[in-house]
């Protein structure tokens, strides 16, 4: 039962423009719970399921090629340098074709990480994205992670 607000309506759930966004939103917002479990579980090769061929990456990391295999790559190098890398979406709010969230990236440096060494030291960092999404597949995103934040934690930089 919706609460009732006095002088709001309760959308018509039955309308067939409300019925589709709202479902264009739940599918769009699994993809992307899907996609985070593919990285925390590393199952990277699953990424292309949803991830489109050609999706545009604005904030690419070095030499990120376009698509899920540019992703597949990055985040293997993230796994080779952190192993137990886990991304935790904190907070999501969604249209009917994007989505936006904050999140918390954590891990422990046990391999090589942009020429440096294992550090053996543990990362705690935050970010946000803004993913737009068409066919049921990421085709765009914006983001920003605190790298400096990260290189800080691992004493690779003042």
């Amino acid at each position: 039962m919706r609460p009732h607000i006095p002088g709001v309506r309760a959308p018509e759930t039955d309308h067939p423009d409300l019925r589709e966004r709202v479902m264009s939103r739940s599918s769009n917002i699994a993809v992307l719970e899907n996609f985070g479990s593919a990285v925390n579980s590393d199952h990277l090769g699953e990424l292309d399921e949803y991830v489109a061929p050609g999706s545009v990456d604005h904030d690419p990391a070095p030499g990120q090629v376009p698509g899920p295999e540019g992703y597949e790559e990055m985040f293997a190098t993230m796994r080779r340098a952190f192993p137990d890398l886990h991304v935790e979406v904190e907070h999501v709010m969604a249209t009917d074709d994007e989505i936006a969230f904050a999140y918390t990236i954590t891990g422990t440096h046990l391999g090589e990480l942009m020429g440096h060494g294992a550090t053996g030291r543990t990362v705690s960092y935050r970010g946000m994205q803004i993913s737009r999404f068409a066919d049921g597949k990421m085709v765009e995103r914006w983001g920003s992670s605190d790298e400096l934040g990260m290189l800080r934690q691992l004493g690779l930089t003042p």
